[in-house]
């Protein structure tokens, strides 16, 4: 046993009490690719890593800026500018030198979306812009390849509103509603999802004078928790 396996054996010890060695065998052998590493997406990346799943992707292609600090696990006074892939890769491999870590450094947009391996076990979407899930979801479902898609954690204050279930059973949500709507047009079935009950807050101050929307706000503990429920949902899957 090499000192890396005997290191990741340790750290890992407090999982296999709650696993068998088959399901941690499986977590190790799956390969997850998750889109998007915003206040979402970084925290299910940690989880992912931290419950042993051996090969992870990441796609994205922003770089930390300051305004990430209230809610982003990559974002830190020393991470600033820089890329987002690479600080959290490290970060990553720093949990489980074991793991196979690849960073795509790229936006995941419908005329130029990036390729998934064949060998992928489970597809998690933390992706901002719409027109992307939506694309992402159609290809998943298309390819009968399992995903999980994270709706609206901005704007909300009550992270115990936040809940897991098939998009087409959701209400309350705008962009719930948005994904239905066009998935319901692009064939696509199912979809499950993180998404909060609680109705969006826009503060009467939001928006500056010439802007074309209103920035959305965000508190620490709501995409947090919704990028952890994104990862159980994805380890869900592949233990089954």
């Amino acid at each position: 046993m090499t000192q890396a396996n005997g290191a990741w054996e340790k750290r890992s010890a407090r999982t296999a009490l709650m696993l068998t060695q088959e399901q941690m065998q499986r977590l190790n052998r799956a390969h997850a690719m998750l889109f998007g590493l915003g206040g979402v997406g970084s925290y299910a990346a940690e989880a992912l890593a931290r419950a042993g799943v051996g090969k992870i992707t990441l796609v994205d292609a922003d770089t930390v800026a300051e305004s990430n600090c209230n809610r982003q696990l990559c974002a830190l006074g020393s991470t600033i500018g820089q890329k987002k892939v690479d600080v959290v890769s490290a970060r990553l491999l720093d949990i489980n030198p074991e793991a196979d870590i690849c960073g795509i450094q790229s936006f995941y947009l419908p005329e130029s979306p990036v390729e998934i391996p064949e060998d992928v076990a489970v597809v998690l979407d933390a992706i901002d812009t719409v027109s992307a899930k939506i694309h992402l979801a159609q290809t998943c479902w298309q390819r009968k390849l399992p995903m999980v898609s994270c709706m609206g954690m901005g704007n909300r204050f009550d992270p115990t509103q936040i809940r897991i279930g098939d998009v087409f059973a959701t209400a309350g949500d705008p962009l719930c509603r948005i994904m239905r709507k066009e998935l319901r047009k692009r064939g696509v079935e199912q979809l499950r999802c993180v998404y909060s009950v609680e109705p969006p807050y826009i503060s009467p101050d939001n928006g500056k004078p010439g802007e074309q929307r209103p920035v959305t706000g965000s508190l620490p503990y709501v995409p947090s928790v919704g990028g952890l429920y994104l990862a159980y949902e994805a380890i869900r899957r592949i233990l089954e």
